[in-house]
């Protein structure tokens, strides 16, 4: 069902990218409903993407069972609901995210704990 707005908002947005000390950025796992939405964290534009998996997801996923054994060259990627291929080798912002943009990855063959997608 679509909602239609009886007024225009009139408001300045809060949550711009001046607003935070980095931009944000929405970091998901598929199939691995434990996790039941993406984590957003304030990542440095110049941060390495090969970083995420060796020095930043550990602390968000790696209790996971299943986290463990991911092999980060099969890792399937998109960004913002569409396929993607990043390059673990540039920055965040050489693979071309930017503030509020959201990527999920998928592990082929984990399926959660005990196949339960959790």
């Amino acid at each position: 069902m679509s909602v239609v707005a009886l007024k225009p908002y009139d408001f300045p947005v809060k949550d711009v990218h001046e607003n935070f000390p980095a931009p944000l950025l929405y970091i998901g796992w598929e199939g691995h409903l434990l996790f039941c939405a993406p984590f957003c964290l304030p990542l440095p534009p110049d941060t390495p993407f090969g970083a995420l998996a060796s020095g930043i997801l550990p602390g968000i996923f790696g209790y996971h069972p299943d986290f463990a054994q991911i092999d980060w060259d099969k890792a399937e990627w998109k960004k913002n609901g569409q396929a993607w291929k990043p390059d673990p080798t540039k920055s965040l912002a050489d693979n071309g995210l930017q503030h509020k943009d959201a990527i999920r990855f998928r592990s082929p063959g984990l399926t959660g704990i005990k196949g339960s997608g959790s």
